[in-house]
This record gives C-alpha cells, structure tokens and sequence, in this order.
C-alpha cells in the first residue's frame, strides 16, 4: 500500500472509544508516526470546533467539522457552508410542533431551546452538556452551521417538511444533525483535497457511523472500524479491527504507514 498524502479520522468511535476523553497511546502513537512522516492527518467531524478534542502533543494539519460544513486549517477558513436562514427557522416551527428540543450550532456557539434525555445522551457522547439559553432565537438568526434534535428515523420527513436547502446526517438512530443539503463531509473533503492540490487517489479516512459514507466516497481508501455500522462497511475500501483494540494503529502498523 502506498503511503498516502492525507487522511482523514473521525472522532468519536473511531480515534476516541465512546466515553473516552483522550487518545490511547497506540493511537497517539500512530498519529505521531503518519505527520513525522509526511503524511497530513485531519480531523473529519459532525463536532462543532469549540467540541473538537485537544490532544497533548498532536497537531492536526486541519478540521473538518459540522460535518464538512466548516473547514479549516489554524485561523485561516478552508469552506464555509452555513445553513439557508428560511430553513433554520423552519425547522425550528417543525421541532416546536413535534415538542423537541432543538440545538444551534454557529462557529462559536451551541446552545438550545429545551432539552430531553435523548438529546442529553447525544451531547455526553462527545463529553458535553446542553446548554439551554434564553439567546437560542437570536442566534438562530445568525450564521447556523448545524441543528442538532432528538428524533427518530421515521420522523426524519416531518423534521424537514417544507425545507429547500436542509438534509439529515445520523450516526445514532435517537439523534440527528440537520445540515445544508451541499453538505456533508464528503463536500468538505472535496474542497480540503482542492485545497491542498491532493487528489483523492493519495486520501484515506478512517470512520465508523452513517455520517461518514459520504467521506468514504471521497477519498479512495476508506476504512471502516470494526465496530462501524454495516451501511458504512458496505462501502468500505476495507476494515480494521475496533476502536478498543486501537483499530488505526493497527492498520496503519499493519500495512506499513507507519
């Protein structure tokens, strides 16, 4: 296997095991290893920047975040995605009519307007708590990257009636993230390549939920974690062993990367 030029990791089961606040050592090492190296490693993300983890002694080359809504490398903007206005405030008139609670996201905000166990769950993935403040309209009117409800598939169409420019991205079945329709990590990985004059035969992403298909679609070398879900496995370049076994290091040791 050829070294590749860049890849791509998601957060949570993938270089961080659920519950988990910092890297493994084997993880940190095979980071470490891949940017010594020559390789730029990436974060690729549904996390907003202020959620994304600080890992002791590893830098990122860049990050990707609100699933590929908002792109960037150290303070300089890579691609920025917010959402259409009018679908914002649509979806907030359909999550009151269904009595959800409801999450903004800008690029330094995440606050609600309620709360519920479903959404709490969602947060504590990540190690965060939801943050319920009286500002949630006023900031909701502003530059909205992502929205964040507690739902289920099967409400998925009343989440988004009469919406244009909105999409659902999920990697849980209790919770989603409403995103622009042009969005997704796959769209953000295009533009990070386009930057950086890297084609997508010398990319690679390691992911484990649905919301990483799309980035898989991107580069030419996906790999799916073990403990990935089968829709993202059947479209996987191939797998490596679970993120509780240090599934990354692994495969990087395993093939040579590193």
């Amino acid at each position: 296997m050829n070294i590749p030029a860049i890849i791509f990791f998601d957060i949570d089961g993938t270089l961080l095991d659920f519950g988990k606040k910092d890297l493994s050592a084997k993880n940190r090492e095979a980071l470490l290893k891949l940017r010594a190296n020559g390789t730029r490693i990436c974060i690729a993300t549904g996390r907003s920047p202020l959620a994304v983890p600080k890992f002791e002694g590893v830098e990122f080359d860049a990050y990707l975040t609100y699933n590929g809504c908002y792109c960037y490398e150290g303070s300089k903007t890579i691609y920025s995605n917010p959402m259409p206005p009018a679908d914002v405030q649509t979806i907030i008139r359909n999550a009151a009519a269904m009595e959800r609670a409801l999450s903004v996201a800008t690029k330094d905000r995440l606050i609600s307007n309620g709360t519920d166990p479903d959404l709490e769950e969602y947060y504590a993935f990540g190690n965060q708590k939801v943050t319920v403040s009286d500002e949630f309209d006023e900031v909701s009117r502003g530059e909205v990257y992502q929205l964040l409800m507690a739902c289920r598939k099967e409400e998925y169409a009343q989440v988004l009636q009469n919406t244009y420019g909105a999409k659902i991205t999920s990697w849980w079945d209790r919770a989603v993230d409403i995103i622009p329709a042009c969005g997704g990590k796959g769209t953000g990985i295009a533009k990070m390549l386009e930057y950086y004059g890297i084609d997508r035969s010398q990319a690679m992403a390691f992911g484990d939920g649905n919301n990483d298909i799309e980035m898989f679609q991107a580069v030419d070398m996906g790999v799916a974690m073990e403990n990935a879900s089968d829709d993202l496995k059947a479209v996987a370049a191939d797998t490596c062993d679970h993120v509780a076994e240090d599934g990354v290091y692994r495969y990087c040791v395993k093939h040579g990367l590193i």
